[in-house]
């Protein structure tokens, strides 16, 4: 029996941006929601009904990347202001600031263990940093133009990077070298991701177009023109199927993969979209435009079950009377506008959105702080001593806590604000205690590789000579 699919919903949407929105990214444990705006404030959004949204102040310039690492402890903005900030999304605000670049940072991506953060500017380079310390590793240098930005693959052995000299690299992370360069893209590359498996990666561009790569045979698969105007971001659903993308256009696209055709279009924003993303298990996707609003949405067209998918097949070639051509799905994008029109679903959402406007929650305003040597045991500082602050403000080096328990005190009753400190000191407990453990972890395998050179030495030394 086919599987009846649903249009994707609109959830929620919340308002507090004062700017257009340009990154956005869901938390691992689906709790929460960042956004990154021109306005350089970072916003996290908590999805428990009537908890306040926090927007974190520290920022000096726009935020222009927002990205949680895995296990969903902190969060990275990266910023025009040339720098990069780890943020804890709880009440208290903590974070810590490092120079990253010597101009805008476009992007911060971490790894999927979240060892390593790899940044993206426009001084034409890529640098990847050790997460707990903020240690610089190296640069990638050769792109000719800003850098927009940069991505690990899912098993962090690779980056792949896009520029505005419109090109799309991809590069090895342990020999440091450009293993290829993809030259098809017209316009600058506004976006790329790895799509789920590792095998593929995708750029968006201001030439309207989506390009897809296999990059074990570094040959261009598909090519989307279905959006108008410059794309912006795009996002892979976590099953690989489909690509979800944002452009100037005002609209958001679904791209359906497996068929090779555009699936939706959605109308939810007022003026161009400029940044999308799916949450880690593809249930929810959101969106922020120019319009300085966040949408979420329910995903709802994933459910199709392609294993019974493939038992269909199975059970059709079985058959006495072979399939027709009826019978067999499009593989490429449809050739007629007519078609083209027939195969696309359309779903706007303004209608909808202008009846949920008195459901965005408060926002309780936090920072500038810092992590600091004089903080509580309890604290997260305590777990990483040895963050580099020689770049960040002098003034912002303590811990205000006295702003945070006055707006505690404001905003919610008592009781209920000491239970969520107690939270909070417990899970800093637990985010110090595996900050310690990667650090332990980063000195063996210091220590590993030292043991190994000196065991080549020796046998070097020892080996006879002609």
């Amino acid at each position: 029996m086919a599987t009846v699919l649903e249009d994707p919903t609109l959830e929620r949407h919340f308002k507090g941006h004062r700017d257009t929105i340009t990154s956005l990214d869901f938390n691992p444990n689906m709790k929460q929601l960042a956004s990154g705006s021109m306005d350089s404030c970072l916003m996290v959004w908590n999805f428990k009904p009537q908890m306040r949204a926090y927007r974190f102040v520290g920022h000096k310039d726009a935020i222009l990347s927002v990205c949680f690492s895995p296990s969903g402890h902190l969060v990275a903005s990266a910023s025009r202001d040339k720098t990069v900030r780890l943020w804890i999304p709880s009440v208290k605000g903590e974070s810590t600031v490092f120079k990253a670049h010597t101009a805008t940072v476009r992007s911060v991506d971490f790894s999927s263990d979240g060892q390593y953060m790899c940044t993206a500017s426009d001084d034409k380079t890529v640098k990847l940093w050790a997460t707990h310390r903020q240690k610089f590793q190296f640069s990638l240098s050769q792109h000719m133009n800003w850098v927009r930005c940069a991505k690990f693959s899912p098993d962090g052995r690779l980056i792949v990077s896009g520029s505005d000299d419109k090109t799309v690299k991809l590069w090895d992370k342990s020999s440091k070298e450009c293993v290829h360069t993809y030259f098809e893209h017209g316009g600058f590359v506004n976006d790329v991701a790895f799509h789920p498996s590792g095998t593929c990666i995708a750029a968006a561009s201001t030439d309207s177009t989506v390009k897809v790569w296999d990059i074990r045979m570094n040959k261009l698969l598909q090519h989307y023109t279905a959006h108008t105007a410059a794309v912006n971001k795009l996002s892979f659903h976590q099953s690989g199927n489909y690509l979800l993308t944002a452009s100037d256009d005002s609209t958001l696209k679904v791209l359906d993969l497996l068929e090779g055709r555009l699936f939706y279009t959605l109308h939810g924003h007022q003026g161009p979209t400029s940044a999308v993303a799916f949450s880690r298990n593809g249930e929810f996707f959101a969106s922020g435009g120019s319009d300085e609003q966040v949408l979420v949405w329910k995903t709802n067209f994933d459910q199709v079950d392609y294993n019974e998918v493939l038992q269909t097949h199975r059970a059709r070639s079985m058959e006495a009377a072979p399939p027709t051509i009826h019978d067999i799905p499009p593989r490429t994008p449809p050739k007629s506008p007519s078609r083209h029109t027939e195969s696309t679903k359309r779903f706007d959402a303004r209608s909808e959105l202008r009846n949920m406007s008195d459901v965005t929650p408060g926002v309780t305003d936090i920072g500038p702080t810092m992590f600091s040597q004089s903080q509580a045991n309890g604290s997260v500082a305590s777990g990483l001593q040895d963050l580099d602050l020689t770049s960040g403000d002098q003034s912002a080096r303590t811990f205000s806590t006295t702003q945070t328990q006055k707006l505690e005190a404001k905003n919610m009753p008592p009781e209920l604000a000491n239970t969520l400190e107690h939270i909070v000191q417990q899970l800093d407990i637990i985010t110090q205690t595996v900050s310690i453990l990667e650090q332990r972890l980063t000195m063996t395998e210091n220590k590993l590789r030292e043991c190994l050179d000196n065991q080549q030495k020796i046998t070097l030394q020892i080996r006879p000579t002609d």
